[in-house]
């Protein structure tokens, strides 16, 4: 009879329900890893797990059903499904269901017995993990800081590079005007030589020119006297240099 109310009730209570994605819970039917990844910052997990009632249950199933069902929804609802199980002989109650209250009664006991021991324990490895994790964290992070300041330093070095290649560039510059202007000087020189010795050619014929225009003018014009010429010239002379004398002879 219970089972049979229990049917009946269900399909209305679960159509009254709002839908699963209203309220936190995974859709079936929803496709996953389908859809673009988000690239905004996910939350952290939680360190420690949601609050459970009767070591199984979580707390959030009760809160889920509390609006619509009260407070003794949920417990209506566990004994509802049992007797539905075993009066429609789903489960069969034999010799493994005590085995299993025996283990279930052993796992509640050593878990209420030993389960803050071993909770402090494994708190205390996992304490021990995360902070070898921080340390290699830690080293990591110095190690690319220390990364960072090499590159920091590599990059002013490469700005600087750019005043040395300048400084080089002019360097170089120079050097080509100091031998242009070197070569310059060498044509100079060379077509100074040159233009000397046509000039000096130029006076040297000139000069054999006249010396030889005067030797052959004297020649001729010795040629061109005869003796009595000659003799006439020596008297005339002579009467001159008398009358010099006598003039001089007489200013005195």
């Amino acid at each position: 009879m219970l089972s049979r109310l229990v049917l009946r009730a269900a399909p209305a209570a679960l159509r009254s329900l709002p839908p699963p994605g209203a309220l936190g819970v995974l859709h079936a039917a929803r496709p996953l890893h389908t859809t673009q990844q988000c690239l905004a910052p996910l939350p952290p997990l939680p360190e420690k797990g949601g609050e459970v009632r009767y070591g199984l249950i979580p707390e959030e199933f009760f809160q889920f059903l509390y609006p619509k069902t009260g407070v003794t929804g949920p417990y209506m609802l566990g004994t509802g499904l049992l007797l539905y199980f075993l009066s429609k002989e789903i489960y069969v109650v034999n010799h493994e269901t005590v085995a299993a209250a025996c283990i279930l009664a052993v796992i509640i006991y050593g878990v209420k017995k030993f389960g803050s021991d071993v909770a402090a324990f494994a708190d205390k490895l996992n304490e021990e993990k995360v902070a070898k994790a921080l340390e290699v964290k830690n080293e990591a992070i110095k190690g690319l800081e220390a990364a960072i300041e090499q590159e920091k330093k590599e990059q002013w070095r490469v700005e600087g590079r750019n005043y040395l290649f300048d400084a080089k560039r002019n360097n170089i510059a120079m050097l080509l005007e100091t031998n242009y202007r070197e070569r310059l000087l060498m044509v100079y020189n060379e077509v100074k030589k040159r233009l000397d010795y046509q000039v000096a050619m130029q006076n040297l014929k000139r000069q054999k020119e006249q010396e030889h225009m005067i030797q052959w003018v004297e020649k001729n014009v010795v040629q061109s006297i005869t003796p009595q010429q000659q003799k006439e010239s020596i008297a005339k002379c002579i009467l001159d240099l008398k009358a010099l004398s006598k003039s001089a002879q007489a200013a005195v």
